[in-house]
């Protein structure tokens, strides 16, 4: 067995980017984040926000509105010249992860003050506060109780239709989607152990997506790692699971119903950042705000600046758009850790504050494919599912054609054998995993007013992402399309042959 160590740096503090606060209508962002104890309500973020709009190079909009009204913004920082490297900022998709959000309003305005800070070939877009709803009330969910970080295959609610009406408009080099997660988390306590990191990063990593520009995301993480071990803060590769060395973990969930990967379906690379929280101590969440807020924007601005690989990257990006679909589409995929590496487990002591390094062969390293289905040239669609599934190729953008008579296709009609509802202990895999046959090829005729989705040009991914019903996390993990399966299981998508 090979002994393998993750990316990992130790703490303090980066210096802050300041002159005299910025006041806007009552409300001044502290100049210094690292002193914050407290996150930045709607009320204040939009109160600031109005007070850059208008700085040199600095324009506000709204993308749409929140499930209970609220306005979703989105800043756009630019300057003069050809500015081809893309890059779309979002956060608090969950309501309660602040510190994304309150790093992203820092960024804003340092560059605002100094718009020198934003590298000659970079057009941002930040969408600091995704949802609005949760971030008032302080929960997870949105207004509608629903997770949106499990809405980017449905797309149902307002907020994550936003969110990709922006991406398709943008198509951004880069995507970067912030979050949180908890430190002290009680099978950890009970262990006597904290988690190490002040932050983690990933990148997108569904095997569908093209190899160069997974590569050139891959990459980036060790300069994330190499940035924040020059500002003295602990950082790992994101990854989630049990407790080591007994339980699994793995690196970041492939599928597309996330917006690592969801936002990688237009292309370009796509990473999820975490900053650590701690959460035991009942109203004790922003106490250590101010580091978190620091190790994000360690992060932010190495992405700002770049690893010096811009212009292969783009090349990359802009060729695995036109790329053809492979002859098979993989739909069943997992972590494994196929040689049975060690890695040396950081985790700190929560008695003493001690590092502890535990030798574990169950971080899971790999993706590996388990089953693929032949690339079908397209996708019928039966009329009485067609409304529905209109809504859901017009939300992401993917070109269908209406019949307007009776059309005979040679396809695969496809059956619902069950939805598996429990997490699966076993490949670590959570609830939603759906449980399909396919049928033998032969023609079948659908009336006018069905569908047609051809798989051609730059959609074709997304569309096999969103329709195929052979994958393990597909549309009818979700009620609304459950809704549509026949009474005998039998599928409203068909893979159409010729």
């Amino acid at each position: 067995m090979r002994m393998r160590f993750l990316f990992a740096a130790a703490v303090v503090v980066g210096a802050a980017l300041v002159a005299a606060p910025i006041i806007a209508a009552g409300f001044s962002l502290p100049d210094d984040h690292r002193t914050l104890t407290r996150t930045t309500s709607f009320a204040e973020m939009e109160a600031f926000l109005h007070s850059v709009e208008g700085a040199d190079g600095v324009t506000l909009s709204i993308e749409g509105r929140s499930s209970a009204g609220r306005p979703l913004y989105v800043v756009h920082l630019t300057g003069a010249g050809e500015r081809p490297w893309r890059i779309l900022l979002y956060a608090q998709q969950h309501g309660d992860e602040v510190s994304g959000k309150d790093a992203l309003l820092y960024l804003v305005r340092d560059i605002a003050r100094d718009p020198g800070l934003l590298p000659a070939d970079v057009d941002l877009w930040v969408m600091p506060m995704v949802n609005p709803d949760g971030a008032e009330a302080n929960t997870r969910e949105g207004s509608t109780g629903a997770d949106l970080n499990r809405d980017h295959i449905s797309l149902e609610q307002p907020e994550t239709q936003a969110l990709h009406r922006l991406a398709r408009r943008l198509r951004p080099a880069v995507a970067v989607d912030c979050h949180e997660f908890g430190r002290d988390s009680e099978s950890w306590l009970q262990r006597g152990w904290l988690k190490w990191p002040d932050i983690t990063m990933d990148s997108l990593n569904n095997p569908l997506f093209d190899p160069a520009v997974r590569g050139a995301a891959l990459r980036f993480l060790g300069t994330a790692a190499d940035a924040e071990a020059r500002a003295d803060h602990p950082f790992l590769r994101y990854w989630v699971g049990g407790v080591p060395p007994d339980e699994e973990q793995r690196h970041s969930a492939p599928d597309i119903d996330g917006g690592l990967n969801a936002l990688g379906m237009y292309g370009g690379q796509s990473y999820i950042i975490e900053a650590a929280a701690q959460h035991a101590v009942e109203g004790q969440r922003d106490r250590d705000l101010g580091n978190r807020v620091d190790a994000y924007l360690v992060l932010l601005r190495a992405i700002l600046q770049g690893d010096g690989s811009r212009a292969e990257d783009l090349a990359a990006i802009e060729a695995a758009r036109r790329r053809p679909l492979p002859a098979f589409l993989p739909t069943n995929y997992l972590w494994v850790n196929p040689d049975t590496e060690v890695t040396e487990f950081p985790v700190i002591e929560a008695a003493t504050g001690s590092v502890l390094k535990v030798p574990t062969a169950n971080l899971m390293t790999t993706m590996a494919v388990k089953r693929t289905v032949p690339t079908p040239r397209g996708y019928a669609i039966t009329a009485p599912a067609a409304p529905q599934i209109r809504q859901l190729l017009e939300r992401h953008g993917i070109p269908f054609e209406e019949l307007a008579a009776a059309r005979t296709f040679e396809a695969e009609t496809c059956t619902l054998a069950r939805v598996e509802e429990e997490f699966d202990e076993l490949y670590s895999r959570y609830e939603g995993r759906q449980i399909v046959t396919r049928g033998a090829a032969a023609p079948v005729e659908l009336p006018a007013g069905s569908l047609w989705v051809a798989l051609e040009g730059e959609p074709a991914l997304r569309a096999v992402l969103v329709l195929e019903p052979a994958q393990l996390y597909g549309l009818y993990q979700y009620p609304t399309y459950r809704a549509l399966v026949g009474a005998d299981g039998t599928l409203p998508v068909l893979r159409v042959v010729r």
